[in-house]
């Protein structure tokens, strides 16, 4: 059953088309990368999924609604942009982005302390936001967006300027989610995620769909040589995992 499906979706932004006729599905209680270059258009695909810009043309529906702000208490958000309020404590922050979902304040603060001692934060909660380190801080707002249980999480980027073991903390947070039950669609331009995350990964280049399938289809179908035409810098393709060389 899908808890996700766009249908030939488009976004256009006066002469530029950011998402042309893009079209997936996310089944229920999966993990879904959603993977291509900065600028091939996955924030403002996630941001039409949530209702926060309209589609130019296409159908959304998420969780069985065609509007993301219809069900938006069922639904957790990590943005790109990340920031909390800074003279918070962790437990008032992720408190207070409960009680934005409709969650009691008091059942928030219980739910925000267990979940920090879940990810080895006990000792944060003494602290204020702008006292935390960026990985600590980065799992308090993750822990933010999904303390009201939703059923389906988009992360945005959430592995961005995190260290490895940081890295590998959030992978692990994404794990549990869905393996408690939720939906995960998470955006990135690292593969190595997705290899050790994805039930399922849909790439996007230009704001087309350039693959959906599994990550093992994706290793098998990738042809040897690519033509990337200024996608990305000739470092960074340099930096991918699997190249062996990058001509310019």
């Amino acid at each position: 059953m899908a808890a996700l499906t766009l249908d030939r979706v488009s976004k256009r932004y006066g002469d530029f088309d950011a998402v042309r006729d893009l079209s997936f599905q996310v089944e229920k209680g999966s993990i879904c990368g959603f993977l291509g270059p900065n600028g091939a258009g996955k924030t403002s695909t996630l941001r039409m999924l949530l209702g926060l810009q309209p589609a130019t043309s296409g159908r959304i529906e998420i969780l069985g609604a065609d509007d993301g702000r219809k069900v938006r208490d069922r639904i957790g958000f990590l943005p790109e942009e990340r920031g909390l309020y800074k003279k918070m404590t962790p437990v008032e922050a992720i408190s207070f982005f409960g009680a934005l979902k409709g969650l009691p304040v008091a059942e928030g603060k219980k739910r925000a302390k267990a979940m920090l001692e879940q990810q080895g934060l006990g000792e944060a909660q003494k602290k204020k936001m702008k006292e935390l380190s960026k990985g600590m801080a980065q799992k308090v707002q993750l822990i933010a967006s999904v303390v009201h249980q939703p059923e389906f999480v988009i992360l945005d980027e959430p592995f961005s300027g995190l260290d490895p073991m940081n890295q590998q903390g959030l992978e692990a947070m994404i794990r549990d989610l869905a393996a408690n039950g939720a939906t995960v669609l998470f955006s990135t331009h690292v593969m190595q995620h997705a290899e050790r995350l994805c039930d399922k990964v849909v790439l996007l280049a230009r704001g087309r769909k350039a693959f959906e399938g599994t990550v093992d289809q994706a290793k098998a179908t990738s042809p040897r040589f690519l033509d990337l035409d200024g996608a990305i810098s000739a470092d960074a393709a340099a930096a991918l995992p699997g190249v062996a060389g990058v001509e310019t």
